[in-house]
């Protein structure tokens, strides 16, 4: 969201900044071509299957004593079956034959070491044929992995515990959608003193969204500290759900480079997209479309066509886009990134709007907080043809509590006014940032404090009262 809604992309990068998975994807790079054939051999694990397709990967393995540079393995599908989308390989397809080659990040595989990619299978129907640097796989056999099947050393690995294309066996409301989740700075959280249980916990509050994704080159990594296939957080969110709630990664924000800008290309960015989605069993995820991502023309284009093809591979999946609003509604840009993902065929479950920094301090933040969400219905019935009920839905809205950047306030009874509001209108979602500033109900630095008087977690439990 806006500048001290980011400071955890400052404060990830001075506090870890030499964490394993932060590794940038060369542009333009080649494959070296594949030495010391034979003695690999390569593994097909099926993680998931929901009937219409399923999830898995390759594990592929040297038995020799010496590093492998480069390996390309070409696997075969039935006629019931087409690839779709998958990761951590440079894949190409031909007469029926996929062929799979080492991503430029990952060149060699050590000694005694393995290396893993993933995809995404429509249809039906395990792999036909299976070859490694040109030799058969050996001990390729389709197997199914357990449902609960624990994550490897390789640094690759990324089982989700469910198949992305499930929808919520216990959703969080009767509707099936997370109504209420405020952002948690994961910077915050990554020393391991407070979890999202215990926010949550603390706050009545089930459900979170996670900031942020960005990149580090085009690989998706949480706040270029943290590769998201290594699935960091993972027992966090795994809590969060036993307790019947739920999450959303958020990809984006106001500081970094978010995933669309550092891809090149459609595939590459689904790719990354989908690395996180099946890293965590994703349901819903966030797009925090601001700075200049929001006005990249280019970018937007390339995020709608990805954003749709990967709903398209994992039905069911829920894409809310975060964008920069003004009392009067989205701006021109924000209105456009909306039109474009409607467009491309995404089928758009939220626009939560940034009802924050307004540069209009010494105003009631709390009455524009309001009219910005009237605004913005009103623009979504423009673009959408819908009716002001099915708009409102559409609408979500995330202000910033406290104190804000501009220095206007939004304040314990401006949260109350939107929430009555927001029920009396059957919004789609409210949110908040940030949960660690609720926590800490503290004066100081505003990545930290709300600057207001308040007890702890006192905004999160008027948020709490949000039905729906």
């Amino acid at each position: 969201m806006q500048r001290s809604r980011l400071r955890l992309a400052i404060y990830a990068s001075a506090a870890v900044v030499a964490v394993a998975g932060g590794v940038g994807l060369a542009a333009a790079a080649t494959n070296p071509a594949p030495t010391a054939a034979g003695a690999l051999s390569a593994t097909f694990t099926k993680e998931s299957d929901w009937g219409t397709g399923y999830q898995a990967h390759y594990t592929i393995t040297n038995g020799t004593g010496a590093a492998v540079n480069g390996w390309s393995l070409a696997f075969g599908l039935p006629a019931s079956a087409k690839l779709g989308s998958f990761w951590d390989a440079n894949v190409t397809t031909a007469g029926g034959v996929s062929t799979a080659k080492n991503p430029a990040y990952a060149p060699s595989i050590a000694a005694g070491a393995k290396a893993e990619f993933g995809f995404i299978v429509n249809g039906s129907g395990a792999p036909t044929s299976c070859t490694i640097n040109g030799v058969s796989c050996g001990g390729s056999a389709p197997t199914t992995a357990p449902t609960t099947k624990a994550p490897t050393a390789a640094p690759t690995t990324k089982p989700p515990t469910t198949p992305p294309t499930t929808p919520p066996t216990t959703p969080p409301a009767s509707s099936g959608r997370v109504l209420v989740a405020p952002y948690v700075d994961m910077g915050l959280l990554s020393n391991g003193t407070t979890t999202l249980a215990q926010l949550g916990t603390s706050g009545n509050v089930k459900s979170y969204s996670l900031a942020f994704v960005t990149s580090t080159g085009c690989k998706a990594s949480w706040f270029n500290a943290f590769d998201p296939r290594t699935q960091q957080f993972k027992d966090q969110i795994d809590a969060v759900r036993a307790k019947g709630g739920d999450v959303k990664v958020s990809f984006g924000g106001a500081t970094g480079i978010e995933l669309a800008q550092a891809c090149t290309s459609v595939t590459a960015l689904q790719a990354e997209y989908q690395a996180v989605v099946s890293a965590y069993g994703l349901k819903y995820i966030d797009l925090d479309i601001e700075g200049a991502a929001v006005a990249d023309p280019t970018t937007i284009a390339r995020r709608s066509t990805a954003l749709a093809a990967l709903q398209k591979a994992n039905p069911g999946l829920k894409i809310s886009l975060t964008l920069p609003v003004l009392p009067e509604g989205l701006t021109a840009d924000g209105l456009n990134v909306v039109r474009s993902a409607k467009n491309a065929g995404v089928d758009l479950d939220l626009v939560n709007i940034m009802a924050m920094d307004y540069g209009r301090a010494g105003q009631d933040y709390g009455d524009l907080a309001i009219q910005a969400v009237k605004s913005t219905k009103d623009q979504i019935k423009s673009v959408y043809g819908n009716s002001d009920a099915a708009a409102f839905k559409m609408v979500g809205v995330t202000p910033m509590i406290g104190v804000n950047d501009d220095q206007g306030v939004f304040g314990l009874a401006d949260a109350r006014d939107l929430v009555a509001f927001a029920n009396q209108n059957h919004i789609g979602f409210v949110s908040f940032w940030e949960t660690n500033r609720d926590k800490n109900a503290c004066n100081g630095a505003l990545f930290q404090c709300t600057n207001i008087a308040q007890s702890p977690f006192e905004f999160s439990k008027i948020f709490a009262g949000f039905t729906g």
